[in-house]
């Protein structure tokens, strides 16, 4: 008896055919599971897409401005919270529906980097204020602009930050809130060609309060109707209670003076004065891991036992918005803890208007694909 091979190989490679063919449908989801699969790496070890929902980096970055940000910058941060909706952060699409489950918290790595988070990086972040209940790497993204570094001392005089003793070198965009006196109605075309995009009546006074670059607040003062422009700083001797470290009564700073204050780093070490204490105990019993953080007397106790110096188990931040007025910073929040830090923003990929209607003058083409500073 004979066999006839190449048959029997024609049939082997039909049936192989047969079962290798697969439907529209399951071609359209075999699609999209690899599309959401290969989005979710890139987002989380590489690059994220941010946008700029608030004007406290204002002129820097405007409300509408679409970002890239690089995550290997500072190194990729492993998942605490695996059990999450892809693409998501924090809440369903278009809902206040969590989108993640936190039963099951991971410990937290970070790849190596390309550098360390430097002076005058702008940063994403997870905004370390928010509420205990949400997840690290869940908390709402911030972005400012780093100012100081562990190891530095940073202070405020009258508006201008210092390291160290030396100014700060300021961001050209930088804003400060202004009085403008005037009997004169501006209307918004005024406050167009000057590129002013918050102002407000005064309710007494006769005149304006308005956000604006120092160099445009010169500008104004130099117009016949203008009779004064006043920045509207705090005075030194004006503490404000909602000012980190919360303890006006002592170290009596405001947004405009303030520190100086040293900001500390992972191996650093510090006695546990009172001073200290007032300082630094709200960042060791949030951002430290300990179970137990008390304060009585200005004496610091963890786990129960009195401390008399501690050294830090990480590296913290102090970042500020370059619209000085008109930014919730940590001025008023505290250090960022490195554990918290995203990224670093590169460039700007898209901008928009958030202004309403529509039209193709919206996107401001003037700001597409320009790095960030």
């Amino acid at each position: 008896m004979k066999f006839d091979l190449s048959k029997l190989k024609f049939n082997i490679s039909k049936k192989k055919e047969e079962k290798e063919k697969k439907s529209p449908m399951r071609e359209w989801w075999d699609a999209i599971v690899f599309a959401v699969v290969a989005a979710t790496l890139i987002r989380w070890i590489f690059m994220e897409a941010f946008t700029i929902p608030t004007p406290s980096m204002e002129k820097s970055l405007l409300v509408g401005d679409y970002l890239f940000v690089s995550k290997i910058s500072y190194g990729s941060r492993t998942p605490k919270t695996p059990f999450q909706i892809p693409l998501t952060h924090g809440k369903i699409w278009g809902t206040d529906i969590p989108s993640y489950l936190d039963f099951v918290q991971l410990p937290q790595f970070r790849f190596p980097g390309l550098s360390d988070v430097e002076r005058n990086d702008v940063v994403v972040f997870n905004w370390p204020a928010e509420g205990p209940d949400i997840p690290l790497d869940l908390k709402t993204h911030y972005i400012k602009r780093c100012v100081a570094v562990p190891g530095d001392t940073l202070s405020i005089k009258n508006m201008q930050v210092f390291i160290d003793g030396q100014p700060f070198e300021n961001p050209p965009d930088m804003q400060y809130r202004y009085f403008v006196a005037t009997d004169e109605a501006l209307n918004e075309r005024f406050f167009q060609r000057y590129d002013i995009a918050l102002a407000e009546v005064a309710p007494v006074g006769g005149g304006y309060y308005l956000q604006t670059r120092p160099d445009t607040a010169a500008k104004l003062k130099a117009l016949d109707f203008i009779k004064d422009v006043i920045v509207m700083t705090g005075p030194p001797d004006r503490p404000e209670p909602r000012i980190f470290p919360n303890y006006p009564e002592i170290f009596g700073w405001n947004t405009d003076n303030f520190g100086p204050l040293l900001i500390p780093g992972e191996g650093m070490t510090l006695k546990m004065d009172s001073g200290n204490v007032a300082k630094y105990a709200s960042t060791i019993r949030q951002y430290e891991g300990y179970d137990e953080v008390k304060v009585e007397g200005f004496k610091l106790y963890l786990d129960g036992s009195a401390v008399e110096e501690y050294t830090f188990g990480q590296n913290y931040y102090f970042m500020m918005g370059d619209n000085r007025h008109n930014s919730e910073d940590s001025r008023f929040w505290g250090f960022v803890p490195e554990d918290h830090v995203v990224g670093k923003a590169l460039f700007i990929w898209l901008s928009i208007d958030p202004e309403p209607g529509f039209s193709i003058n919206k996107i401001r083409w003037g700001r597409l694909f320009s790095l960030i500073d």
